[in-house]
């Protein structure tokens, strides 16, 4: 027997942080008490915690789930022979590097098939840290995952996506982001023949909206454009995969029925997407830039305040009005390391080389900033007004250490002559005249 409820049209609620409900059948979720001793319709009470138990309220992550049958009914998982490519991490450099988009398979590759590590600063077993990875798909999954390693942050940069999670369902685009709970269950469904984009696995502490601080009550990320899903299940007795990744291995059993089968849930600990282009922009009226700090969509503190364990940065369109100021990024070294993707358009810090789907590594004191064409255009600019548009690229920012993989330094796509963007800047210095 096969009974899924499903509609035409998606539907959200909008808010982050906050505590959702939905049901997909009347009465389906227990008034007052999280587990009855008999739930409606038989269903089974579940809990999904995102944090410990002790945390405090304001940082307690958690879901309770109403499904057909819990999580718990499942045979024992055992390690795929296919696991994520990339494999381990590289030798250690501290040299900046890029590469040019990946390419989408031949053969048929769905979105778990398609991740590639590409860096990370930490191994999965650790309390913090992230992995990047990017991916590339040709086809729908036809079995569930899901990640006991940390929280996924999907940027997609070509083709729409339909994520179907334990609570319902995302439909995603280029230009858009979505971020799954560590643990939560979900297929990816391609809505286009072909899907690439960037993945970010925060092994940290998760993902929330930054202090506003001095930019005051608006501006940046507002929590009402963040959109999580309605409560739909499937109740498909039918063979089904479910694939989890553990310490960055991929294992899998087989299922008799499909584990996205939560008829009702609340909590806060939910998948939610949000569209890039709602992004209130700050910038400078008068002289100089402020830091990219400005452009922080979501972040994931550590134990240091003001000291992120991963932020994620947008350069969206937006008016450049400084007077008597250099307009790119400003040459610069950092303490924080930075990956950086492009989702379209081109990159105001990059005149050539920089492409939509490609990659940068800048590491920790790494010196880096606007190639030489970008730099003796700025400096000869007529300063008047203008607009940075049709342009998207981000940052995943962290305080630790990134790493290449084995697979990102070897690959083809890797531009072995990055650094020769910089090699053309002049030497304009003239001791004698001002």
């Amino acid at each position: 027997m096969t009974l899924e409820l499903s509609s035409s049209t998606l539907e959200y609620q909008s808010g982050f942080g906050n505590e959702f409900c939905s049901e997909a059948l009347p009465g389906a979720l227990p008034v007052g008490q999280n587990s009855p001793q008999k739930a409606p319709y038989g269903l089974y009470a579940e809990l999904l915690s995102g944090t410990a138990f002790t945390m405090t309220r304001s940082e307690a992550r958690r879901t309770w789930m109403y499904r057909i049958q819990p999580s718990a009914n499942h045979p024992a998982f055992s390690k795929l022979e296919r696991q994520l490519a990339g494999g381990t991490l590289g030798p250690v450099t501290p040299n900046r590097l890029r590469w040019n988009p990946l390419p989408i398979p031949d053969a048929s590759t769905d979105f778990i098939d398609g991740l590639v590590a590409m860096a990370a600063n930490s191994t999965a077993d650790q309390p913090s840290g992230i992995s990047i990875y990017n991916y590339c798909a040709n086809s729908s999954m036809q079995r569930v995952f899901f990640n006991a390693d940390g929280e996924l942050l999907i940027v997609p940069e070509l083709g729409r996506l339909r994520i179907a999670t334990e609570l319902g369902r995302l439909d995603l685009a280029p230009l858009e982001i979505a971020v799954i709970p560590r643990g939560m269950k979900f297929r990816v469904e391609l809505l286009d023949a072909q899907a690439r984009g960037y993945v970010a696995e925060n092994h940290g502490a998760p993902l929330r909206l930054p202090d506003l601080g001095p930019i005051g009550s608006n501006g940046l990320a507002n929590p009402r454009d963040f959109l999580s899903p309605v409560a739909h299940y499937e109740d498909r007795q039918q063979p089904t995969q479910l694939v989890q990744k553990f310490l960055g291995e991929l294992w899998g059993c087989e299922l008799d029925h499909s584990p996205l089968n939560v008829v009702a849930w609340h909590g806060n600990n939910v998948p939610y997407k949000y569209d890039l282009r709602r992004f209130n922009t700050i910038g400078t009226v008068s002289f100089d830039h402020p830091d990219p700090s400005i452009f922080t969509v979501l972040t994931s503190p550590t134990s240091v305040p003001g000291l992120a364990n991963l932020d994620f940065v947008i350069f969206p369109p937006r008016w450049m009005v400084a007077e008597n100021t250099f307009r790119p990024p400003w040459f610069h070294r950092n303490l924080m390391n930075e990956f950086m993707g492009l989702i379209q358009g081109s990159y105001d810090a990059k005149a050539q080389g920089f492409l939509p789907g490609g990659a940068s590594l800048h590491s920790c004191m790494s010196a880096h900033g606007p190639d030489g064409e970008t730099c003796s255009k700025a400096i000869a600019a007529d300063l008047q007004p203008s607009k940075i548009d049709n342009t998207m690229a981000f940052m995943f920012e962290t305080s630790q250490v990134l790493r290449a993989t084995r697979y990102a330094l070897e690959c083809p796509q890797l531009q072995t002559q990055y650094d020769a963007c910089w090699a053309s800047l002049p030497v304009t210095f003239t001791p004698n005249r001002r």
